[in-house]
């Protein structure tokens, strides 16, 4: 009898955990993104980090009950004692998105400081979630009072008039109109874990794309067409990313599925002439 072995992958280990929504483990698969860099990271090591910090804070809480004072206790270990901030000086470095090494610089751009802080706050019984807010990521906390929406960068709560100037600028792109409180409303929406890890993955996706660094797009795109498999511009995209790097017949395949699962495309003559070419 022969034992067949399967080798597991970086892509393969994030399809297995993001495969069904239900109990869909965010940080874990946000780490996972990193080895993409770093083949060999041991993502346990990662997960282990972020328990050890909620070891530290349940030792502070004890039996502390009053969601309020937890909010305030989890911000002030967060944001003042370990100094969790923006990586102001480079943001747009992809390591911002890596979570081994947010947790070890203590730096990030606000989509991955979010990951880090709703895995706490969550495990301290808060009702935390994050707001997938047009520019910057948010998060919100549901308390008896009311809610707290916050800025993942600082900690700090976000009035109505500050959540309408952020938003302000995206309005005109949006064709918003009427009431100013309803359609802010909607953009406060308790974001998916499976939206949150898409929105981080499209970071980087930006970045690869305009430093031209094909091979690292590629892996991006692979692992945004594992999680949306219905997304078929990303099939595209890579498709054209392969092309750059010169792999012919893989970008063929994708464009060739690109066309024929979204055949009315506004693209769709422009990206079957190329391929047309291709193909001669």
């Amino acid at each position: 009898m022969k034992l067949q072995l399967t080798t597991v992958t970086p892509l393969s280990y994030f399809k297995s955990l993001v495969e069904t929504d239900a109990n869909f483990p965010l940080l874990e698969a946000a780490a996972s993104i990193a080895q993409d860099e770093e083949p060999a990271l041991d993502i346990q090591d990662v997960l282990a980090t972020a328990d050890a910090l909620l070891v530290r804070l349940k030792r502070r809480l004890k039996f502390e009950s009053d969601p309020l004072k937890t909010l305030s206790v989890l911000n002030q270990f967060f944001y003042k004692e370990l100094g969790f901030a923006s990586n102001a000086n480079n943001f747009y470095a992809p390591e911002n998105s890596y979570l081994n090494e947010v947790l070890r610089s203590r730096r990030g751009i606000p989509i991955s400081l979010a990951i880090i802080w709703l895995e706490l706050a969550q495990a301290l019984g808060l009702q935390a979630e994050g707001v997938s807010f047009p520019g910057h990521f948010l998060v919100k906390v549901t308390m008896p009072e009311g809610l707290i929406v916050m800025d993942p960068l600082t900690g700090d709560s976000l009035g109505l008039d500050n959540l309408a100037e952020r938003l302000a600028p995206f309005r005109p792109h949006m064709g918003a109109t009427g009431d100013m409180d309803t359609p802010l409303g909607l953009f406060l929406q308790p974001a998916l874990p499976r939206d949150i890890l898409t929105r981080m993955l499209r970071n980087l996706k930006e970045i690869f794309s305009s430093q031209a660094d094909w091979s690292r797009l590629v892996l991006v795109l692979d692992r945004l067409i594992v999680l949306n498999p219905e997304a078929m511009y990303e099939v595209r995209d890579r498709g054209l990313a392969l092309l750059e790097l010169g792999q012919r017949q893989r970008a063929i395949e994708d464009l060739n599925r690109y066309l024929c699962e979204a055949p009315h495309a506004a693209d769709a003559m422009v990206v079957k002439q190329r391929l047309t070419r291709l193909e001669k």
